[in-house]
Formats: structure tokens, C-alpha cells, sequence
């Protein structure tokens, strides 16, 4: 598991990225319960995320409506297939309106970029 951590911050949100490989929803599951482990993340008020498995993508938005979409998207035009990347935000009070969307983008490049 390849984490990236404090890469953005705006407006009191901060916001990490973390990813690996995984070939099933069982994969996807065990992932994510593992990033949750860690006390700070299964707080986070949002772990969107998104994989492209062989038989096709899977996602969840977890409360940032799109979210899951943009991570998709972005997978799919790296062609990354067999990863998860899950962005992780911890809400600072203020509405960041589109900007979200940005951050999402921001924080799965950053990733992509870390590979």
C-alpha cells in the first residue's frame, strides 16, 4: 500500500491518497479495511474511491457525490487495471464547492506521479 499524506490542504480540508493493487471485490475490501485500521482514516469524513478490476470499474463515492467518478476516469485513461486508489479528505468546516473536484484530481496525480 502506497500512501501520500498531507499533499493537499485548503480552507481547513486536508486531503491524502493511498492505493495498491487488487483483482477482486474481496481485494477492494480487504484494502480498505486495512487503510481503516489506522484510527485517523476510519475518521475521515470521506475515503472516495475507485478501481478498475479485470471484469470492470468499481467505486464509491463515500458522501463526495462524483468523487468516485473522477478516480475512475482518471484510472481508465492511465489504464491502470488491478488498482484501487482511495482519496481521503478530513473536512476543515468551510465548503470547498467544485474545488473538491480539483483536490480529487489533484490528489490521484500525485499518486499516479508517486508509481
Amino acid at each position: 500500500m502506497l500512501q501520500l499524506e498531507g499533499i493537499i490542504s485548503d480552507r481547513g480540508s486536508k486531503y491524502a491518497v493511498s492505493g495498491g493493487a487488487v483483482q477482486s471485490r474481496a481485494d477492494v475490501d480487504a484494502f480498505l479495511k486495512q487503510l481503516k485500521r489506522k484510527k485517523k482514516y476510519a475518521k475521515a469524513t470521506h475515503n472516495t474511491w475507485a478501481a478498475l478490476l479485470p471484469e470492470g470499474p468499481l467505486k464509491a463515492d463515500d458522501g463526495e457525490a462524483g468523487a468516485g467518478m473522477v478516480i475512475v476516469r482518471m484510472l481508465e485513461r492511465e489504464a491502470l487495471v488491478g488498482h484501487i486508489i482511495v482519496v481521503t479528505r478530513w473536512y476543515g468546516g468551510t465548503k470547498l464547492g467544485g474545488d473538491r473536484f480539483r483536490h480529487v484530481q489533484d490528489a490521484v496525480r500525485a499518486y499516479l506521479n508517486a508509481l
